[in-house]
């Protein structure tokens, strides 16, 4: 019987409901096959696999191909002149967009860096990387490189909470090269100063070296992420977005045409911006909040590839 106090208690827990999870989801058995394989009452059966679903230990993939989204994605490679698109069912009109789209990259993402051939990836940052990162499996990634676009270090010293490379890093076993330095400068001398510090010159080189790039991509409205993170104040972002602001991508902004701004703002932002040279570079990103920045991003050939939700794919064509 399992133990119920204490930290280890919790842990023999967690373990049962991941075994009860297994034999549901996996095994196919019924809760009254599995109470009698466990020994323990249908009702616990039942808790146990909730519990196990809603910590996380239970994620659903699903393979087959829609056919509508199959012609959504067909769609938007041709409009927008995409070498690929991929786009995820509709988990319903009042659900929140990334509960459906990051499950469904995270084995697109996966399948990248399954390839046996060595590559150096770059990464931007942000809640929606940050959670495709969680959906993905451990795997053996040893043999590849990921390197950041972007700095780590907030306004206030801290580290980033949606800084992605270091949580890839463990999911792979990578060599990973973080841009240890704030995102945005205070001013250009500060800016070179940056620059021109060793270990910066050297990841900004390898990022732009990189064979392929994956980011996500930030609106500028209201709940825009370089504001509410901080990394703006509201008069900077009331005047990036008088100037013709649309979104954003590891920090660099663009207008609604895909074409960054000549701002004082784009020029303290101390990472990479994208495209890097020819390089391909997937986009994840989804969201009625974040359509601006999408279209104007498919506009200006910022992008090459798109994972997306079924509803987002819908408007931006």
């Amino acid at each position: 019987m399992a133990k119920v106090n204490g930290d280890d208690g919790d842990r023999d827990v967690r373990d049962l409901a991941a075994r009860a999870a297994w034999m549901s989801y996996v095994g196919g058995q019924t809760q009254d096959q599995i109470a009698l394989e466990l020994g323990i009452s249908r009702q616990r059966v039942q808790r146990l696999v909730a519990r196990a679903a809603a910590e996380g230990l239970v994620r659903v993939r699903i393979d087959h191909p829609i056919a509508e989204c199959l012609e959504l994605e067909r769609a938007l490679k041709v409009r927008f002149g995409l070498e690929s698109a991929r786009v995820a069912p509709s988990i319903g009109a009042d659900g929140d967009p990334l509960a459906g789209l990051t499950p469904f990259a995270a084995p697109v993402v996966e399948r990248v860096f399954r390839d046996a051939t060595p590559r150096t990836i770059a990464l931007g940052t942000g809640r929606t990387l940050r959670m495709v990162v969680e959906h993905m499996q451990t795997l053996d990634g040893a043999h590849h490189k990921i390197v950041s676009l972007i700095g780590n270090v907030s306004p206030d010293g801290s580290a980033s909470f949606y800084e992605v490379i270091m949580r890839l890093a463990e999911k792979l076993s990578a060599p990973h090269y973080p841009m240890a330095i704030p995102v945005v400068a205070r001013d250009e001398t500060e800016l070179a100063l940056y620059h021109g510090l060793p270990h910066v010159r050297a990841t900004r080189a390898l990022a732009l070296a990189a064979d392929l790039v994956i980011v996500g991509i930030g609106q500028m409205s209201d709940d825009a992420p370089l504001l509410v993170d901080g990394f703006i104040s509201p008069a900077e972002h009331a005047d990036l977005c008088a100037s013709g602001a649309a979104g954003e991508i590891c920090g660099h902004v663009f207008d609604a045409e895909g074409r960054y701004l000549e701002h004082a703002f784009n020029r303290r932002v101390v990472g990479v911006s994208v495209p890097v040279a020819d390089r391909p570079v997937l986009c994840i990103g989804g969201g009625e909040s974040k359509l601006p920045a999408l279209r104007a991003a498919l506009s200006g050939g910022l992008i090459t590839s798109l994972i997306t939700d079924e509803k987002t794919a819908r408007s931006l064509l």
